[in-house]
Parts: structure tokens; C-alpha cells; sequence
């Protein structure tokens, strides 16, 4: 039988996840956190676990070439991917937010340019507005855009918001909170049903104890 596959996003999640997926018994031979290898087994190799870019996983989930995916809830929304999102791993918390200049309010009634690496997410919050904006994806050093004139403000993933500050800019307006998600293959959640749950119930095992020792 073909082992179950999980694709894990790389970047600084992953140590996270990682360390979830073991507390929950899950270990893949061979993984350490300066590798470049891309592709893991376990033991059995009834698993087994793929590294790709963030925005990659919900596509690889959707198109079946993942089963599971480990991912931040930003890359499920931007990709708009057709997948089950089973359960919030509660690592990776950050916002997304509407950011600009200090001193600069965010008006209601005007055509904006926006800088982002979500430009889906973009739409989505003016339409809300009813505010028309273009987009200039960019894929790095977003808070440059407002600061050198490419854009008027940026939509961008805040976490402490430090990057904003030092860069003198800061939130206008919070989008959504999101955090790292187990999302599934919706054939694979029918076909492969048994081994997903005993990934699934592992880990909702580590999340339920997580929370419970969390202080309130």
C-alpha cells in the first residue's frame, strides 16, 4: 500500500510542526533541521513527508498529490484550495493586517494601491469595503512599497509587529487572525479514511494537552 502522504511547508513553521508530529509519536528517519532533502519516511514508511513552499501545500492537497497538508491558513486562503480543513495545530499564530505610514489613516472612499504577497486576500477585505485597488505582488521587503512610493499601503502577515515599526510604519486595520491548520484531500479523506484518523487523533491528542496546560 502506498504510505499516506504529508506535506509540510517549509520556513519557520515547520520546526513547530515537526515538533508536534513527534510529540504525537510521528518520526521520520533522517530528519534534522539543517537538511535539504525533501522527501522522509517513517519507520514502516506507512508515511510519508514532503517539504514544500507554504503556498504549494494547499495545492498539492487539493490536486491529490498530498493527502495531508500542515500549513499556515494564509496559503489556504490566498490558493483558494478545494480541501478539508480538519483541525486549527494552534502553532504559527500571526494576523493579517492593512499597514501604512505613521500618521496615515486609511480612507474609505478612494482607488488605493496595495502592496502584497496575497493579492487575493487584498480583494477580498476592500471588496468588503467596496473599494477598488490594484495590487503589486511583491514576494519580499513588503513594508519598502509605502516607504519608497510603489504603494500606498501594504497587506501583509504581523506577527509582533517589530518589522513595521523599525520600517515606521504600522497596522491600519486587522483582516483575520490565522494559524497553522491539518487540512486533507477531500478523495483521500473517503479512500484513506483509517490512517488519516490515526494521524488525526494523534495529533488532536497533543493540541487537546497543549491547550490544557496553556495558561489562561
Amino acid at each position: 500500500m502506498q504510505p499516506v502522504t504529508i506535506a509540510l511547508a517549509k520556513g519557520r513553521p515547520a520546526k513547530q510542526s515537526i515538533d508536534l508530529l513527534e510529540a504525537a509519536g510521528i518520526h521520520f528517519e533522517g530528519f534534522h533541521e539543517k537538511t535539504r532533502k525533501l522527501v522522509f519516511f517513517n519507520k514502516d514508511k506507512t508515511l510519508r513527508l514532503i517539504f514544500l513552499k507554504g503556498m504549494d501545500v494547499p495545492i498539492y492537497v487539493e490536486k491529490g498529490a498530498a493527502d495531508i497538508g500542515i500549513v499556515g491558513r494564509d496559503n489556504i486562503i490566498e490558493t483558494e484550495a478545494d480541501v478539508y480543513e480538519i483541525l486549527d495545530l494552534g502553532i504559527g499564530k500571526c494576523k493579517f493586517s492593512v499597514a501604512g505610514k505613521k500618521g496615515v489613516s486609511l480612507p474609505d472612499n478612494q482607488s488605493l494601491t496595495i502592496g502584497t504577497k496575497y493579492p487575493n486576500i487584498a480583494k477580498k477585505f476592500f471588496d468588503k469595503r467596496n473599494q477598488t485597488i490594484e495590487t503589486v505582488h511583491l514576494n519580499g521587503s513588503v513594508e519598502l512599497a509605502p516607504l519608497i512610493g510603489l504603494a500606498d499601503y501594504i497587506v501583509d502577515i504581523v506577527e509582533t509587529g517589530n518589522t513595521l515599526h523599525e520600517n515606521g510604519l504600522e497596522v491600519l486595520a486587522d483582516i483575520e487572525t490565522i494559524s497553522t491548520k491539518f487540512i486533507v484531500n477531500k478523495a483521500s479523506f473517503v479512500t484513506r479514511s483509517k490512517e488519516i484518523q490515526d494521524v488525526l487523533k494523534k495529533l488532536e491528542q497533543v493540541v487537546s494537552e497543549k491547550n490544557a496546560n496553556s495558561p489562561l
